[in-house]
């Protein structure tokens, strides 16, 4: 009982920060121009690449991932939050992310904002598995979405094996339920392997 005040305190500041559309604002500030016109019409960091360039996106994405890490950071590595706590507050910033109340109560699909927040936990272990299995699954895969499920499945092998910890793995279910129901569209398509392009052969 003793930790359910601040538990609850650190989950309601980690999903006003996840809230925060900092891709929408970049694009909006720095491009002049909504993000949620182009591509998916998601308003995450990927439409801020489509809309405006690589630096526009590199900071988009540091700020959706910074969601996740600082309150992490913080809660962890700071203020010594442990055991079962970390399973909400590590929710709240991708769901803050999903659900925002600055854009309606929508938003993107948090795969960011999650990430940051295995950097604020692990440090480096899980961000690095987990960027690695996601960016070469993203490259055999579509749609992308599988590519993010079957990441979170070599996720999980890594979390039994390495550290064995049931937080841990009640962190990744409740990210992994999340991620599953904002792909939900992906998912209902059948995964297949990208075809490589081919470049015809002028003479």
């Amino acid at each position: 009982m003793t930790q359910l005040l601040p538990t609850l305190l650190w989950t309601m500041f980690g999903f006003l920060l996840g809230s925060l559309p900092f891709s929408v604002w970049v694009g909006k500030l720095l491009l002049g121009k909504d993000i949620r016109q182009f591509g998916d019409k998601n308003p995450g960091a990927t439409n801020v690449l489509r809309a405006g360039g690589f630096l526009p996106f590199s900071l988009a994405l540091v700020l959706d991932i910074s969601k996740g890490a600082l309150l992490l950071g913080l809660a962890v590595h700071i203020f010594g939050v442990q055991g079962w706590a970390i399973v909400p507050i590590s929710l709240a910033p991708p769901l803050g992310h999903t659900f925002s109340p600055f854009l309606n109560w929508r938003g993107g699909k948090a795969i960011a904002a999650a990430f940051g927040v295995w950097i604020g936990i692990t440090i480096w272990t899980m961000p690095l598995i987990s960027l690695s299995l996601l960016v070469v699954l993203t490259l055999l895969l579509t749609p992308s979405g599988w590519a993010v499920m079957f990441a979170l499945a070599g996720m999980l092998v890594a979390l039994i094996f390495w550290f064995d910890d049931p937080v841990l793995i009640g962190v990744w279910a409740l990210q992994a339920a999340l991620l599953a129901w904002n792909h939900r569209a992906d998912l209902a398509k059948r995964p297949s392997l990208r075809r490589k392009k081919t470049k015809e052969v002028q003479g």
